[in-house]
């Protein structure tokens, strides 16, 4: 049998996050930045980029994918194992590459770039291993890292991608009342996750009927657990008087969204109270400073010296907020749009950002545990839109 390096297998209706007039749209955008950098074409690798332009997230369990991009044509290359369901979800042609010789993906991408082209790729994704596969098998003229300019052009969401993004925020929101009712004293972090994530996958299933689903998650923590963001769920049950925070993140056709909450099982102490009650006053205070010609790192140093004055700033763990969109805890971070000292993005309409201060006290402290609120902010010409609907703060969120 003469087996094939690559071939178009396309079968079944398309069905894309957005319209084709949205991908055009982005196409156009990045083929304009490719002008100006001389480049012929772009060979992308990342999850997001790959989803940004195209809207085929991929699932790559070792293997890799690409979206290559020239002047006139975009193509994903995906392979055998997933048969056509890349190229229903693919907005432009879709090739799939086999495995019975090794290379057969970059033959697929050779098929679509030619040799001798100026190559876009990214820098912060692509492998040693592949940067040399690339050189040998399309032997480009030049190479430029085009990472940063899709970075920068996917920070300016489109009205399409801030509905899409706002109806994320409204299921975030749904999975929080979820955990809010299966908390109790003796209940586990895991059953009240599970909860949690239950809600938000059913709920993105009746408004999303023809997506695909997959990654939605929850992370709550309790005690202890809290004193990071980013902390695995566990079995511990849960105590009269625990600090908790709660953590849902619903995905949407790799759209990433959260809320994040600080509560307490049944009863808050003083001590906590107040701390908590300082980390809600400096949520609002950074949600007020979300406005367009503020720099990230302004809107940084300004809730630094909020908390400094308190005498607290040496308990913040982290940036005060980032950037939404194509984005999950693997792929797509958005790093020109972080709320941190080093960064003098300045913010425009259009944009869309959190505001997530947190304070992490250590265990044998008054009032220890890690406090974290968050909200997402669509910036507009004349401020900023609160896009997250579950309340903060003592009054709602002393529960069980």
């Amino acid at each position: 049998m003469d087996r094939p390096a690559f071939y178009r297998f396309h079968q079944g209706d398309r069905v894309l996050p957005f319209a084709s007039e949205e991908y055009d749209a982005r196409l156009k955008g990045l083929r304009a930045s490719m002008q100006a950098a001389g480049l012929t074409a772009c060979v992308f690798t990342s999850m997001h980029n790959i989803a940004y332009y195209s809207g085929f997230l991929y699932c790559s369990f070792g293997r890799p994918y690409a979206l290559v991009v020239t002047e006139t044509d975009s193509v994903t290359i995906s392979a055998g194992i997933d048969a056509a369901q890349p190229w229903r979800r693919s907005h432009g042609d879709n090739i799939t590459y086999t495995d019975w010789a090794r290379n057969n993906y970059w033959r697929a991408i050779r098929s679509v770039t030619g040799e001798g082209a100026a190559i876009g790729f990214e820098g912060d994704h692509l492998t040693l291993v592949q940067r040399d596969l690339l050189d040998a098998f399309l032997k480009p003229s030049e190479t430029l890292d085009i990472a940063p300019a899709t970075m920068r052009q996917r920070m300016h969401k489109s009205a399409a991608e801030i509905a899409l993004i706002r109806q994320g925020a409204q299921v975030a929101d749904v999975g929080g009342y979820a955990i809010r009712d299966a908390i109790r004293e003796g209940a586990r972090e895991i059953d009240i996750a599970m909860a949690g994530r239950d809600a938000m996958e059913l709920e993105i299933a009746k408004r999303f009927p023809d997506a695909e689903y997959r990654d939605t998650w929850v992370w709550f923590q309790s005690g202890i657990n809290t004193d990071g963001a980013h902390n695995p769920v566990t079995s511990r049950a849960l105590r009269r008087g625990d600090i908790l925070s709660l953590n849902t993140f619903p995905m949407i056709s790799g759209y990433y969204t959260a809320l994040e909450r600080t509560l307490f099982v049944g009863e808050v102490d003083d001590a906590s109270r107040e701390i908590w009650e300082a980390n809600v006053a400096a949520h609002e205070y950074g949600m007020s400073l979300l406005r367009p010609e503020a720099s990230c790192a302004e809107v940084t140093q300004a809730i630094n010296a909020f908390f400094a004055e308190r005498d607290l700033l040496q308990y913040r763990t982290f940036g005060y907020g980032h950037s939404f969109g194509v984005l999950s805890h693997y792929y797509g971070r958005e790093a020109g749009l972080e709320l941190r000292e080093d960064i003098d993005t300045v913010l425009e309409p259009g944009m869309v950002i959190s505001m997530e201060p947190m304070l992490t006290l250590p265990e044998g402290q008054p009032g220890a545990g890690g406090y974290r609120e968050h909200d997402i902010l669509v910036i507009t010409e004349d401020g900023n839109d609160n896009i997250t609907g579950y309340p903060y703060g003592p009054a709602f969120n002393v529960v069980g």
